[in-house]
């Protein structure tokens, strides 16, 4: 389904101030539905002149009531009707007014009564909103209802005006409380006129013991937070309905969210609706959330240290070794331990289990370049954007960073002559479901009939395992024309939140297959890391050993 954006930009003659005023109205407009009992779709000019009495429509928006039965089932966006199709438009962008003076309309078998309100911005009609309401339920309206309904129609005639959405006010409206939540009236002078059930409800769990009916809201809420504690400086001018403002009113552990919002008819102030909700399970459930995502980045930090630790232990071990193979095997466990430590650092400062590649993958190099040996002069260089990977994603693949960098460093240029004017590039090609990292090197290149499925160096078998069987991608090792290597990584990506994890200690199955990782809250250990014998049986035929 087409957007508002594409659809204003490619049918009609919108400017972007007027394209940014349809959005604001459209992201606040559950409020009119839900206050009229009725549907609405924002109908506007499609392009063509200007003066043209009766252009074409294009509907861009639709909203559809909580509060009552909707009228269209079927969604209408990207409808278009031609010139003189729809008079009840043409008349409410003409005349400049309200239209509702069409007969209910019987075409889909129920009562429709459709009326048309002018979208005004700067004196200029920019579209129109097609209010329908189903009649088929109709009936007396209660009090709760009238008082809907003339808040409905208070707002239609500030959208005719160019007063709403409010002019230079960028509310943040994705928590806010809706009619249903609770809803008072207030008059001019702040008193209420009408206080829904569910509204006083929730001013009786802040602790007022009397009826709001007739009392200034305002003065009410200021004795509820008469208790010593810092309080909002917006609370006051919200309570009192002054300014289109939302803010929280927190007593004793329950917590209650306001919404204020002027009525301006004609000019004049004609009151006010103030929306309330009660949030006290929301903001709790919110704290548990950000206490434990403290608690899991403590977790990642203190698993960074100890990985830090056996590296500095494995260190020293190796300097007090004689035996270089010895030696080399400790030094690259280190470097294997350091970029797994990587991740974890970088997740201890993430929000969510999800970590910007990039930077791991640039600290990844440095390391490499710092801890191969001083005749090799070649820093890794890295292209294009790894993006944002989640952290069961992010651990395997810095290892295979790892690995691929060192084994150029080392058996590319270690003992070549090239590496005077060598070059390792990193080039990462991220897709919305795909992403390619290639590894090229200038060095030695590979040996006279590789064979990946017979090589028995630990690294290449690490890194086929971690690509092949943990991460569900692809390896591909090759001569690079003009000498050299080229080790390319297809991985399927995808971005997107992951799961809030939970405090789970213990061992558990890949979800991709039977290999079974070991986890320490997070911390994920590779099945290449737990096998670093030489593989035996049917593994010893598949690496040729």
């Amino acid at each position: 389904m087409p957007t508002l954006t594409d659809l204003a930009r490619n049918l009609t003659s919108l400017s972007g101030p007027d394209l940014e005023w349809l959005h604001s109205l459209v992201s606040d407009w559950q409020l009119l539905a839900d206050l009229s009992f009725a549907d609405l779709i924002l109908w506007v000019p499609q392009r063509g002149p200007e003066d043209a009495a009766s252009p074409g429509w294009v509907a861009v928006a639709q909203m559809r009531p909580t509060t009552g039965p909707t009228s269209f089932p079927d969604d209408v966006v990207g409808t278009v009707v031609g010139p003189g199709e729809r008079p009840v438009l043409d008349t409410a962008r003409r005349e400049r007014r309200i239209h509702r003076e069409s007969d209910p309309d019987w075409t889909s078998g129920v009562p429709v009564r459709a009326e048309a309100i002018p979208v005004t911005r700067d004196d200029r009609v920019i579209g129109v909103i097609e209010r329908s309401t189903n009649l088929n339920g109709a009936r007396t309206p209660s009090r709760l209802e009238l008082t809907y309904l003339a808040g409905a129609d208070d707002l239609a005639r500030m959208v005719s005006e160019g007063t709403f959405p409010y002019p230079g006010h960028d509310s943040t409206l994705v928590r806010s409380p809706r009619v249903g939540d609770g809803m008072l009236r207030l008059d001019t002078a702040g008193r209420v006129t009408f206080v829904s059930p569910n509204a006083q409800s929730a001013y009786r769990r802040l602790g007022l013991a009397a009826d709001l009916m007739g009392e200034q809201l305002g003065a009410a809420t200021a004795q509820l937070t008469a208790s010593g504690k810092p309080v909002d400086e917006g609370l006051m001018p919200v309570a009192r309905g002054r300014v289109p403002r939302e803010t929280e009113i927190d007593v004793n552990g329950t917590v209650v969210q306001l919404r204020s919002i002027p009525l301006v008819v004609g000019g004049q102030r004609t009151g006010a609706l103030i929306l309330v909700r009660d949030v006290t399970e929301l903001r709790r459930r919110e704290r548990e959330l950000l206490t434990k995502e403290a608690t899991i980045r403590e977790i990642h930090h203190r698993v960074k240290n100890n990985l830090q630790t056996v590296a500095a232990l494995l260190r020293l071990q190796a300097r007090r070794l004689q035996a270089p193979e010895a030696r080399a095997a400790l030094e690259e466990a280190v470097r294997r331990v350091g970029s797994i430590a990587i991740v974890h650092e970088t997740l201890s400062h993430a929000p969510e289990e999800i970590v910007d590649f990039d930077g791991i993958a640039d600290r990844v190099a440095m390391m490499a370049g710092e801890v191969s040996s001083p005749e090799v002069r070649v820093t890794p260089k890295i292209t294009g954007q790894f993006g944002m990977l989640p952290s069961v994603v992010a651990t395997p693949l810095a290892m295979v960073l790892t690995e691929l960098l060192q084994n150029a460093l080392q058996h590319g240029f270690g003992t070549s002559s090239r590496s005077a004017d060598g070059i390792i590039e990193v080039v990462a090609a991220r897709a919305p479901e795909q992403l390619t990292v290639t590894v090229t090197d200038s060095g030695a290149g590979l040996p006279p009939g590789f064979d990946l499925e017979k090589a028995t160096s630990l690294g290449l078998q690490i890194v086929r395992t971690l690509v092949e069987g943990e991460l569900g991608g692809r390896l591909i090792l090759a001569d690079r024309p003009g000498g050299g290597t080229v080790a390319t990584i297809d991985l399927p990506v995808r971005y997107e939140p992951m799961p809030r994890p939970s405090l789970v200690f213990g061992y558990g199955r890949s979800p991709g297959g039977p290999d079974t990782r070991a986890r320490y809250c997070g911390l994920v250990l590779p099945g290449a890391l737990r096998r670093a014998r030489r593989p035996r049986g049917r593994a010893a035929e598949r690496y040729g050993a």
